[in-house]
C-alpha cells in the first residue's frame, strides 16, 4: 500500500462507508473475544462517570470500554503488588518474632545438621 492509500485509510476516506460495513457473525465475535481472553460482563455505572470516561477516552484517542479495561487492569495489577508486599512484610514480622519453641527446634536442627 502506498502512502497516498494509507493516508486515505487513516483519514477515514476509505474504510468507513456504511455500504461496505458488515457485522461480524456471532461465531467470529466469540472467537475474537476468546483469543483476547475477553468475557462479557454487565456493570452499572453512574451516568456522570461514563461521560467522564468517554471524555478521557476521546482525549487519548480510544474508546471508553478499552479505557475502562486499561484502568481496571492497572488497578488490579497495583493492588496485587500492594497485597504481596503487605504479605511479605507480615511474613518477615512473624519470622522475626518466632516463638521460643520455634527457636529451640530451629537451633536443634542446625546443631543436628
Amino acid at each position: 500500500m502506498n502512502q497516498h492509500q494509507q493516508d486515505k485509510w487513516e483519514s477515514g476516506e476509505l474504510g468507513r462507508s456504511e455500504e461496505h460495513a458488515v457485522a461480524a457473525d456471532a461465531s467470529f465475535a466469540a472467537a475474537v473475544d476468546d483469543s483476547l481472553g475477553l468475557q462479557l460482563i454487565s456493570i452499572r455505572l453512574q451516568r456522570d462517570l461514563i461521560q467522564q470516561l468517554k471524555l478521557i477516552a476521546a482525549a487519548h484517542g480510544v474508546g471508553y470500554q478499552p479505557l475502562v479495561r486499561d484502568v481496571l487492569s492497572r488497578f488490579a495489577r497495583s493492588e496485587i503488588i500492594n497485597i504481596a508486599e503487605a504479605m511479605k512484610k507480615t511474613a518477615e514480622t512473624l519470622k522475626e518474632s518466632e516463638s521460643p519453641a520455634a527457636k529451640f527446634f530451629a537451633e536443634k536442627r542446625v546443631a543436628a545438621g
